[in-house]
This record gives structure tokens, C-alpha cells and sequence, in this order.
């Protein structure tokens, strides 16, 4: 069962000390064609790597999802340089497993904080708004996402395969 925020209808960003979030937007298409047609970025995500018009489609449900839903995925940027970063948000997963935490930053961020920022602003919004449980999808191979996700609480609860690749779900949960 999906859960919604309540009274929460339209796209907010968020800030934390170094990162801007904003909701989706047109003008950010091509960062977002770039970062999702690098296999070194969406190689380990659901449904892999995207073309351009696939790329386009999925900016376009984005913005409607946020409308619907009042949360979404967010794009990141550097604070003050507007430098782009990546990709950190909520979704519907397809597979029914729940709201999902999900993340997507350039290889080059690495090692500097930012998923984990992004990722801590993106799951207490999440939280904040009435979600009382959010949860995560890693690789087992995939050490840096899975330490994220254990950084900013998030506990294994469960995996799966998927494509002959054993996953392992994180979730945060809440009272309430």
C-alpha cells in the first residue's frame, strides 16, 4: 500500500550545509541525460542505463509523481557553484517492495560525503512528511552504496536477486 504526505502537494527543495536539492524541472534534462546514460552511474541501478527519450519520459513522471505525491527525486547540486551532482530521492519501486530511498551521483563524488548528505536531507524529509517507512536497495557487491545506507541509520532488512545479482534491503522506520 502506498502512502502519501498529506497536505504536502508541491515540489520543495531542501538545503543542507553544502548541497541544494531541487524537485524536477525541465532545465535540468540534460544534466539528467548525461548522468543516467553513464553506465558508471546507472550501470548498478533498477533498470539500468537510459536514453535520451527515456531520460525525457522519466523527467516528465517525475514532475507529475511530485505533484501527485508531494515527494520525489530531487537533483543535487553544489551550494553556491550549482555544479551538478547527481540524482537522491523517493520513489514508488515497481517490484511493490515500498517508498524507496535512491541515490545517483557522479563517480567523481565520491569519498566526499555528498550521497550521504543528500541521502540523510532526502529520507528525514521523507520521514518529516509521514512516511513511516522508507526503504533501500543495494547490491551486495556494492560497499559504498551499503555503507550510505548504514551511515544514516538505515538497517538490512531482507534481500532478493535480481538479474543473478543478490541485493540487500535497507529500511528506516519511524513510529508513528
Amino acid at each position: 500500500m502506498s502512502q502519501t504526505l498529506g497536505a504536502l502537494h508541491t515540489p520543495r527543495g531542501i538545503t543542507t550545509a553544502r548541497l541544494s536539492l531541487l524537485p524536477p524541472a525541465p532545465e535540468q534534462l540534460p544534466d539528467l541525460i548525461r548522468l543516467k546514460a553513464d553506465e558508471r552511474v546507472f550501470g548498478f541501478m533498477l533498470h539500468g542505463t537510459r536514453s535520451a527519450e527515456r531520460t525525457r519520459e522519466e523527467l516528465e513522471d517525475d514532475i507529475e509523481f511530485w505533484a501527485v505525491r508531494g515527494y520525489g527525486t530531487w537533483s543535487v547540486f553544489v551550494r553556491g557553484s550549482g555544479e551538478f551532482l547527481g540524482i537522491c530521492g523517493l520513489m514508488e519501486r515497481p517490484d511493490g517492495r515500498g517508498v524507496a530511498l535512491r541515490y545517483a551521483l557522479w563517480p567523481e563524488c565520491r569519498g566526499k560525503g555528498y550521497a550521504r548528505e543528500a541521502a540523510r536531507a532526502a529520507l528525514d524529509f521523507g520521514h518529516a512528511a509521514g512516511l513511516s517507512r522508507i526503504i533501500a536497495v543495494a547490491r551486495e557487491t556494492n560497499e559504498a552504496s551499503r555503507q550510505v545506507m548504514e551511515d544514516i541509520g538505515m538497517r538490512p532488512s531482507g534481500g532478493f536477486t535480481h538479474k543473478g545479482h543478490a541485493m540487500v534491503v535497507y529500511e528506516s522506520v519511524t513510529a508513528g
